[in-house]
């Protein structure tokens, strides 16, 4: 007896899991085939991993390469978590790139995912790029490796819905300057270019609050005293990620 085969359609989306692993993948595509996000996310975290290696801002104790390589690693998450994301995306919004995507069955909430799980796949590259200079250049890392992999998923959790919220809800011009500004300003107010030690006591410790500053302290502590978890900076980091991504994906308008 022969089989009967049915060819009746059966139209419906398809399981969340199966449309995130299938967005991951175009995005990360599309990152890598960006040459000014490549540029942004893995070139010039290594050229101001040199930079920053020569003694030319300000003295610090002990060795430098063991303070540059945990900062660098910091600036690194939050260029391509949060600059790339909000530059990249908020022109796909521009181009109405967004706006084809809003007419299929992709949910918001695994658009976002899906970029920001990309962001986290290219973030593996630039950490092995960045570690291996260190190692050139003479860095010797401390502590338990997983607390630094925790403190970055938090981070790239955390700056990805600070930059999806910025790019989901402004314009691309104005998200491409208000992203350029951010960066900068966390670059130096937020522990990674210069110590918050630095600092006076009080501001200090409001620049602590910052993503950025949580960040790049954590990764101090583990990589470069050799402590265990860092508490403070892990809890912050977290309000941040648990924060930032839910308004993203309330706020984050297609068009």
């Amino acid at each position: 007896m022969s089989t009967v085969l049915d060819y009746t359609p059966s139209p419906g989306a398809a399981p969340r899991s199966r449309m995130l692993a299938a967005q991951t993948r175009m995005e990360l595509r599309l990152l890598l085939r960006n040459g000014e996000q490549v540029g942004l996310t893995l070139v010039i975290p290594l050229l101001l991993e040199l930079f920053f290696n020569l003694p030319l801002l300000y003295s610090l104790d002990g060795r430098r390469i063991d303070f540059v390589v945990p900062s660098i690693l910091a600036l690194a998450v939050m260029s391509a978590a949060f600059t790339g994301l909000a530059i990249g995306t908020g022109f796909e919004r521009k181009y109405a790139v967004l706006k084809r995507l809003g007419a299929t069955a992709l949910p918001r909430s695994v658009l976002l995912l899906a970029k920001t799980l990309a962001v986290l796949l290219m973030e593996v590259l630039q950490a092995a790029l960045i570690c291996a200079l260190g190692f050139a250049l003479g860095w010797h890392p401390h502590g338990d490796p997983v607390w630094p992999v925790l403190l970055i998923a938090l981070g790239t959790v955390a700056f990805g819905g600070l930059g999806l919220l910025i790019a989901g809800t402004l314009r691309a011009e104005v998200t491409l300057a208000a992203a350029n500004l951010v960066w900068m300003v966390l670059l130096f107010a937020g522990g990674i270019a210069i110590p918050l030690s630095k600092y006076p006591q009080g501001a200090a410790d409001v620049l602590r609050c910052l993503p950025s500053a949580a960040l790049s302290d954590g990764l101090h502590s583990v990589l470069q005293d050799g402590n265990g978890l860092p508490v403070r900076p892990v809890l912050t980091l977290l309000v941040w990620a648990v924060v930032a991504l839910p308004l993203a994906a309330r706020w984050f308008r297609w068009e």
